[in-house]
């Protein structure tokens, strides 16, 4: 659990403050930006905070344009030491916290509210570069091969096993996020070609090869135990065959990285992660991974080389004799 996760709740915001101000961005983000629900909560969470934290200040009286660079400063620098009420954040969430009031002034800047935006170019504390935590082909090879195990061993009944093994094949086949596993429809499945239609961050549509296990598998479970598979009938489902919620899919990837005895600070992400990962290693263009992945930027793909770069330094360190 993140330091940011352990902070108490934030004090209820003011109605009025809430119907003037932060209502309004909500919206603007979710209609005309569609950023997720995700996201949106995080950026309430930010003004929250940063609201509460103007108060305590004595800052907020003269309202949210009073507010100059140098007193944005002097919140994120407060914001990063213990203070009485309000628990320190760590870097990442800082980060996080400064893009959505960023992005909360330069909306109400953009309809004339507020003039200047006292985050725009104030400097943050650098992150720690981590690479992404991945499983090996051998390790990604017990964790799928759960789900039948437990069927075998009479564990599990086959409409469930048979679910848990789509949902990792998904999530390993496909490089899907969890929130586009289980916003797939049957609509969005190209049989023929043995691809998916996936609907990814800012409502932008990509094209996602799922693989030929991941297809089989997704057509056995079709036939044998969904009851519906029109267009608009989700792809993984519950026992009451109704959407699969993001937690149950959570709950599940922690359920098979313990039968496998694989490491359960693992999140279904990282499926992802092992998913680039394993296609970088093999030779992938980093353009074609950036495609599939769905990422805006390269750089945001570009850490996966890191990764392989080090796997690559390790071979050579073991098997080289100048090494």
């Amino acid at each position: 659990m993140s330091k940011a996760a352990s902070n108490p709740a934030p004090e209820p915001l003011p109605a009025d403050i809430v119907r003037a101000w932060l209502q309004p961005f909500l919206d603007h983000l979710a209609k005309e930006r569609r950023y997720s629900a995700y996201t949106s909560r995080n950026y309430r969470q930010a003004f929250a905070d940063f609201f509460v934290w103007l108060q305590r200040s004595q800052l907020g009286e003269g309202g949210f344009d009073a507010l100059s660079p140098r007193d944005a400063r002097g919140y994120i620098i407060e914001r990063q030491s213990p203070r009485a009420g309000l628990s320190r954040l760590d870097r990442r969430t800082l980060h996080n916290h400064i893009s959505g009031l960023r992005s909360f002034y330069r909306y109400w800047m953009q309809r004339g509210r507020l003039e200047r935006n006292p985050f725009a170019d104030v400097p943050l504390p650098k992150l720690e570069k981590t690479l992404p935590k991945f499983l090996t082909e051998t390790q990604m090879t017990a964790l799928l091969g759960g789900p039948q195990k437990l069927l075998q061993n009479e564990a599990l009944d086959a409409f469930t096993a048979w679910r848990d093994r789509l949902v990792l094949e998904l999530l390993y086949g496909g490089g899907l996020r969890v929130s586009e596993l289980v916003g797939l429809n049957y609509g969005a499945i190209d049989f023929g070609s043995g691809s998916a239609r996936v609907l990814g961050k800012g409502r932008k549509e990509r094209i996602c090869p799922l693989g030929a296990v991941a297809l089989a598998t997704l057509k056995k479970f079709r036939d044998d135990h969904a009851k519906r598979a029109g267009p608009a009938d989700p792809v993984v489902i519950t026992a009451q065959h109704k959407r699969l919620p993001v937690r149950a899919v959570q709950l599940l990837v922690k359920r098979y990285l313990a039968l496998a005895d694989l490491p359960m600070d693992l999140s279904p992400h990282k499926l992802r992660h092992s998913y680039a990962t394993h296609l970088l290693n093999a030779g992938a263009d980093l353009r074609a991974v950036q495609e599939l992945l769905g990422h805006a930027n390269l750089t945001t793909t570009q850490i996966y080389t890191h990764t392989s770069v080090a796997r690559l330094k390790e071979i050579y360190a073991k098997a080289h004799p100048r090494a």
